[in-house]
């Protein structure tokens, strides 16, 4: 079977293990884990995990019944890349060293990214997108020296209704 990316939506109750018992099932399928995220999510009480893997329609199939058994699990969704919009944070700290009049200036208008902070040392920058284009403009900052960079993983959400509610309510089963 041909693999290619899900992007899983799990929500659960926020208890202590719960992650362990949800990562414990990907590594006995010998499934990768691209990205994840938590949070809470729209409904009090109620978080969200966010987890990207790269599998076969089969498998993520049989892993989201799987996951749906967990105690504190309430629902896994399983979404498509057209079912979502995504995005990803990243940070990067670029040393003054090598600046070149606007250059960097340029390159932070160029990838829509904006400057956090100047400091004697380094500039902070932010970027907001696809996971290839924060990739994209770290490669473009490596020349200037990058010192530090950091990715939060992606988040998503689905461009349909998920019917939360009603999973929650033991409506819908």
């Amino acid at each position: 079977m041909e693999e290619q990316t899900f992007t899983l939506s799990i929500f659960t109750e926020n208890t202590i293990g719960l992650l362990h018992r949800i990562t414990t099932i990907f590594t006995r399928r010998h499934i990768n884990i691209e990205s994840l995220t938590t949070s809470e999510s729209e409904m009090a009480g109620i978080h969200r995990f966010i987890i990207v893997i790269h599998t076969s329609e089969d498998q993520v199939r049989k892993l989201s019944k799987q996951l749906d058994k967990i105690i504190g699990v309430i629902k896994c969704f399983v979404l498509r890349e057209e079912d979502i919009v995504q995005q990803e944070l990243a940070l990067y700290k670029v040393s003054h060293r090598n600046l070149v009049n606007g250059t960097l200036e340029r390159i932070v208008r160029d990838n829509h990214a904006r400057v956090l902070s100047i400091e004697p040392d380094y500039i902070m920058i932010e970027k907001t997108g696809h996971p290839g284009e924060t990739m994209e403009l770290f490669r473009k900052l490596e020349p200037f020296g990058v010192l530090g960079f950091s990715r939060s993983g992606t988040i998503a959400i689905s461009k349909k209704p998920l019917n939360l509610r009603a999973y929650v309510a033991g409506e819908l089963i």
